[in-house]
């Protein structure tokens, strides 16, 4: 019986070690729009490049990614089908808002939500026409006690016990500014986009390291966070 138990616990333990590495590898695509080789995927999910390739070939053939001929492996349609799937769209409905607002202040916008006690960046959009920008991943993680972003994500939840005082400062004025809280020098202008429950907590977020940048693009992050909260509900 305690070889039978033993067994099952040593195919449990590989499978979910195996659906690990294969999400990690899928990350990695993803995250690579370019497109990555088999080492360079074998080298971030840290396995021999024969196991990469096994990882690879099952992901292509669900179609979540595809090889192209010059031998890098890229995102593929399935992984569209899965991206639409969360928060009923989120991203594609923000994005249109989101790049007009980047656009007409010259700055890095970002949409983010509360993913427990973290922020997640679900859209990361860079202004078009100009040559300086801040930016990060789409898919980035804080903690939510961090940042103007994380600041109005807490804004959008109930009371906590011992929150900081920017946050009902933020539930009050509707918008917070921190400065060096995520990168050192930059500033950071969130705005909570009210949404209705079950959704989670959402804001769009304004970085620069020119704070007057921030304070004249206000109006601007509020009207588009109220827009919004109607396309979103």
């Amino acid at each position: 019986m305690t070889s039978v138990k033993q067994d099952q616990g040593e195919r449990t333990a590989a499978g979910s070690q195996t659906l690990a590495r294969g999400l990690s590898a899928l990350q990695t695509v993803a995250g690579s729009p370019a497109g990555v080789t088999a080492q360079q995927v074998a080298d971030h999910v840290g396995v021999h490049r024969t196991i990469a390739y096994r990882l690879l070939s099952t992901l292509a053939q669900g179609r979540y990614i595809v090889k192209g001929e010059d031998g890098k492996y890229r995102p593929a349609a399935a992984l569209a089908v899965l991206g639409a799937s969360f928060d009923n769209n989120l991203r594609a409905l923000a994005v249109p808002t989101l790049r007009t607002l980047a656009d007409d202040l010259g700055a890095t916008v970002s949409m983010l939500v509360a993913e427990g006690d973290q922020q997640v960046a679900v859209a990361v959009i860079v202004p078009t026409l100009v040559f300086y920008q801040l930016s990060f991943h789409e898919g980035s993680r804080y903690p939510l006690e961090r940042g103007a972003a994380g600041i109005a994500l807490l804004a959008s939840m109930p009371p906590r016990p011992g929150e900081r005082d920017l946050v009902p400062l933020t539930r009050e004025q509707g918008w917070v500014i921190t400065h060096g809280e995520i990168e050192p020098d930059t500033y950071g202008l969130a705005v909570p986009v009210r949404r209705s429950p079950p959704s989670p907590p959402t804001c769009i977020n304004l970085i620069s390291h020119r704070q007057d940048v921030l304070l004249s693009g206000r109006d601007a992050v509020i009207g588009a966070a109220q827009k919004l909260s109607t396309i979103l509900g």
